[in-house]
């Protein structure tokens, strides 16, 4: 029962991360637009708070860049990669907060999303990762063991035994 639960925290995590990579590549593809054209920038100035374009494009393929960064790292279950994503989704929710008069259902939407993936990063991480990261084992490639392994985050030892009965290929 705790092993499917752990699989199941790792399947949040999963989310988390696949939501925070296509984000980051919005957010990347829509500063590259505005610094490459600004003209296809709808802005008005009096529901958007920033007025400069190019410091707003340089900020969206930036913070895009970091978010995709956190997103893949937050894939292969490392740790620190949780605290970074945790502290760029909230700072994406606030930014979002700000750009809410100029895009109200895109901020409301993002909104949404940066809540579910603080929840999926913050509620019971250690399974969650341990469960992650064995299943990055099993598909990393072959010459790699497929079977389960045993071990606790905390000893960075792991022993891989195979299983009784061979797992079907």
């Amino acid at each position: 029962m705790a092993e499917e639960s752990s699989r199941a925290w790792a399947g949040w995590i999963a989310f988390a991360a696949t939501i925070m990579v296509v984000t980051s590549l919005i957010n990347i593809c829509q500063g590259l637009i505005v610094l490459l054209d600004d003209e296809h920038m709808v802005v008005t100035r009096e529901a958007f708070v920033l007025v400069d374009t190019t410091s707003w494009g340089w900020t969206l393929v930036l913070f895009g860049t970091a978010v995709l960064c956190a997103g893949g790292f937050l894939l292969a279950g490392r740790t620190w990669a949780r605290i970074v994503a945790i502290v760029v989704v909230g700072l994406h929710a606030v930014i979002q907060v700000v750009s809410l008069g100029a895009y109200p259902v895109w901020s409301l939407l993002m909104i949404a999303l940066d809540t579910v993936m603080l929840f999926a990063l913050t509620a019971r991480w250690a399974p969650a990762a341990e469960a992650l990261r064995e299943q990055n084992e099993r598909v990393s490639g072959p010459g790699l063991p497929a079977t389960p392994c045993t071990g606790t985050s905390r000893t960075r030892r792991r022993r891989c035994v195979p299983s009784a009965t061979p797992e079907p290929t």
